[in-house]
């Protein structure tokens, strides 16, 4: 990405300086398109059935997200260490922060033939944001003049003024007030264009998407609840460029009948090993496992339309809650210690991150605590001694169960309350009920960076009304605070704003943050070049055969 900018907008965001440390064997290729090995092999990779039909702006979670990301290409991408590089665009150009000019690469094409040109970005923006269409990724463009009028609910209005094309290569931006991170985002899927098709029927476009990244959607590709089968785009021209002949994505219902596939050789790549194989995966996988940490959390949102759960009652049960959950003694014995105990809303491998923002202390453990502020909360809103508190998770993916009845069993213990998990058969089953804001109580949540930067842990999930605000919460002393600095003129004083912003959410709990994720991972003996980016994320065009 080319940035033109005033010391003002040098970038408070600027790509964080993530640490990230591989274990094992990973042959760490990143995007090397010369690395050696096997192209013609078609790469198996575990994958969950996406919550909705695939439009970019309205997918907000993994399963579609991860299809997402290889079918499309957006402005830029993210290199393996979380820097941008440009993909589609020429230039991004901006001289304080609020007003850019961007130039896209000639001679671009969706799949279909369709070209690719700036009104391909400005009408997919506006489709984004326009109230009408109900994207779940709206929010991403609240920066841009022109989001209020489009976004509020009953608005006639379809497009954001602060979008201008310029001629067939060049559009420009004008945001509400100088954002130094704004042009970080460009990455997110949500940014991304889609051909006219899409706009005029989303919903039948979106279970046959036509992209233009390194993979194009194979022929009878998505098989739901089997598999999504991609095939590389020959006419892509991208750092991405696809290093195998395909990525099928098997949708498993549990990951220990994918660990097992694993083992045997039947599956290539699992992204994440369950939480029952942790102690044995670096004996079963002695050279093909990877173990480092990734800009990702694991949190518990509690609803605030939930009536118990709401007002000052709600906030001191929240942090009753979250005193009551032992962190320290989870992460070693379920997760052999891979895990760090959460002391913020954020993760460790961000720039700015920090582990001792004032109440940092309501997400450590405390039994005398947690009942003394379960007895406040008693005495402003009498609990119902006969209701059950559940902890909604998903069964096929992640492992959660285990961590779930863990905390189920330390809250009983502390708090004598009725708790129980919740199991969903599927991840979409269980987005689909949070995404209705129809949920009976907690649900396993958490965060995978769309993007480098402590914003994107807060303002997504956290500001009222974001698409992936699943507790419902509504601060505008919040919203205000991460506003405030997403105008900072440096780094330093950015995430300084952002950590301040921070307090107020380590008060609140909207939801209860539990730790920080690490990825770990496997492949079989048939693969080679396989690493993992910034995100946990495997890269799956560098994959090869062996």
């Amino acid at each position: 990405m080319r940035l033109s900018r005033t010391s003002k907008a040098l970038g408070m965001f600027a790509v964080a300086s993530i640490a990230l440390t591989a274990c094992g064997t990973s042959s760490t290729p990143g995007a090397d398109s010369s690395a050696a090995g096997d192209k013609s092999k078609v790469i198996i990779a575990d994958g969950s059935e996406p919550q909705n039909p695939l439009m970019p702006a309205n997918t907000n979670e993994v399963g579609g997200g991860k299809v997402i990301d290889m079918i499309f290409a957006g402005l830029v991408s993210y290199d393996a260490n979380g820097k941008p590089v440009n993909e589609l665009a020429e230039s991004i150009e901006g001289k304080d922060g609020q007003h850019f000019t961007i130039k896209i690469k000639k001679d671009q094409k969706f799949t279909n033939g369709e070209a690719i040109t700036a009104k391909s970005f400005v009408d997919s923006w506006n489709f984004g944001a326009a109230a009408k269409n109900a994207q779940l990724s709206a929010s991403f463009f609240e920066s841009i003049k022109g989001y209020d009028e489009a976004s509020a609910e009953g608005s006639k209005v379809e497009t954001m003024s602060g979008l201008k094309v310029v001629d067939d290569q060049t559009f420009t931006v004008e945001l509400t007030q100088p954002e130094s991170d704004w042009p970080l985002r460009l990455g997110y899927t949500a940014f991304v264009p889609v051909p006219a098709e899409a706009l005029k029927d989303p919903k039948t476009y979106g279970e046959k998407p036509v992209g233009n990244g390194p993979y194009k959607l194979a022929d009878g590709g998505w098989q739901h609840n089997v598999q999504i089968q991609l095939v590389p785009n020959p006419d892509y021209n991208g750092p991405r460029k696809a290093q195998n002949a395909g990525v099928t994505f098997k949708i498993y219902q549990s990951d220990d009948s994918a660990y097992q596939d694993l083992l045997a050789d039947n599956l290539d790549v699992l992204q994440t090993i369950p939480t029952s194989a942790l102690k044995n995966f670096k004996t079963d996988l002695p050279d093909r496992f990877i173990e480092k940490p990734y800009a990702g959390n694991q949190t518990i949102a509690i609803p605030e339309y939930l009536p118990e759960w709401s007002g000052e009652a709600g906030k001191l049960r929240r942090q009753a809650i979250s005193m009551a959950i032992n962190r320290d003694e989870i992460t070693k014995v379920i997760f052999n210690g891979a895990r760090q105990p959460a002391k913020d809303f954020t993760a460790p491998v961000l720039d700015g991150y920090s582990d001792s923002i004032p109440g940092s202390d309501n997400l450590k453990f405390n039994a005398e605590k947690a009942k003394e502020l379960w007895a406040k909360a008693d005495a402003i809103s009498k609990w119902d001694a006969n209701k059950t508190f559940t902890i909604a998770y998903n069964a096929d993916k992640g492992g959660h169960k285990t961590w779930v009845e863990a905390v189920v069993n330390q809250v009983k213990s502390t708090l004598g309350i009725k708790i129980e998990g919740k199991p969903y058969a599927t991840f979409k089953e269980l987005r689909a009920d949070a995404t209705a804001k129809t949920m009976t109580g907690g649900l396993r949540a958490g965060w995978q960076a769309d993007y480098p930067s402590l914003y994107n842990f807060l303002g997504p999930i956290y500001q009222t009304g974001a698409g992936s605000n699943d507790a419902n919460y509504a601060n505008p002393t919040f919203d205000k605070a991460i506003s405030d600095g997403l105008t900072s003129a440096t780094v330093a004083d950015g995430n300084n704003a952002m950590n301040k912003a921070q307090e107020i959410l380590l008060n609140d709990l909207p939801a209860v943050p539990l730790w920080y994720q690490v990825a770990q991972g496997g492949w079989s003996n048939k693969v080679s070049h396989v690493d993992y980016g910034w995100d946990g994320v495997p890269l799956y065009y560098a994959i090869t055969g062996k």
